[in-house]
């Protein structure tokens, strides 16, 4: 039961990871500096970061450790969630794909 779980765990991370490439990828089309870098090919961690506006950032972080959302603005933490929680903050800005975006000057 215990190495299914793992197994179940590594290609949600897995899934995590190839999700938040391809969210970087459309804000980066939608005008907005964003980023995901993994380690290595075996897709299991990846930081986030995307620009939402002057001094305003957020990170988001996944491994088999576990999963962060941070956001700051001016160097300063203003939230920070974990697990389920982050991964639902997530969702909120990735509604923000479907909405019509405002370049981001560069």
């Amino acid at each position: 039961m215990f190495i299914r779980l793992a197994s179940q765990h590594r290609e949600f991370v897995r899934d995590l990871v190839m999700n938040l490439q391809a969210l970087a990828t459309v804000l980066e089309r939608q005008g907005r500096l964003a980023s995901c870098y993994t380690c290595g090919p075996a897709m299991n961690s990846a930081s986030f970061m995307v620009s939402l506006g002057e001094g305003h950032l957020i990170r988001f972080l996944v491994s088999d450790y576990g999963i962060t959302w941070t956001e700051m603005r001016d160097d300063r933490e203003l939230m920070k969630l974990e697990g389920a929680e982050a991964i639902a903050q997530l969702q909120e800005l990735a509604n923000l794909v479907r909405q019509p975006a405002t370049p981001v000057e560069v």
